[in-house]
């Protein structure tokens, strides 16, 4: 077993980890969401997946926000940060970040990178992008960009050679989608 097949496993382990934590709307995400993509910028890097290696820089930085506001971001009378649903005013702000993204990221791996798979790496990192901040806010419907992501993710890997990778995301899509439930059922009981 090489370095990079220790490393994928490594972080299939703590990716496990932090999605079982999202799931139950736990605090320890965030620290799963700091070594995660410690090590998944190694991974990433050496198979050429550019713009998945730019996101884990993002996501330690949104892993630390996303502490803070759980940790701080609640009303007084609040035990926990609530559930709740994304506001619509931001939508059009959402699609604009998701787009200016998808564009700017592939636009840099076309001409900046050896990538062959520029635009789906740009798609899963544009939407990861937006998933990302929607769960540190604590919105429902963060779940719906991450069965996206996570499912183009899982075919992406495959056709890179990221084995173990390929079947965390194929997992994590499956419970993205029982975390959307489960996170709609704990919404209604704080309600």
């Amino acid at each position: 077993m090489d370095l990079d097949q220790i490393l994928e496993i490594a972080g299939t382990i703590i990716g496990l980890f932090y999605l079982y934590y999202e799931y139950k709307a736990s605090m320890l995400v965030w620290i799963a969401g700091i070594i995660m993509p410690a090590i998944s910028l190694f991974v990433y890097y050496r198979h050429g997946l550019y713009a998945d290696f730019g996101i884990n820089i993002y996501y330690l930085l949104a892993a630390i926000y996303g502490w803070i506001v759980w940790k701080y971001g609640k009303k007084k009378n609040e035990k926990f940060l609530p559930i709740t649903h994304t506001p619509q005013k931001l939508y059009p702000v959402l699609v604009l970040v998701f787009v200016l993204s998808f564009l700017g990221i592939g636009y840099v791996l076309i001409n900046h990178t050896d990538s062959n798979v520029p635009w789906w790496d740009s798609f899963t990192t544009a939407l990861s992008i937006v998933g990302m901040w929607m769960l540190a806010r604590k919105w429902l419907e963060q779940w719906i960009a991450w069965i996206l992501v996570d499912a183009v993710s899982c075919g992406l890997y495959i056709y890179k050679g990221v084995y173990f990778y390929s079947g965390l995301y194929g997992i994590y899509t499956v419970i993205a989608i029982f975390g959307y439930f489960e996170w709609k059922r704990k919404m209604k009981e704080t309600l």
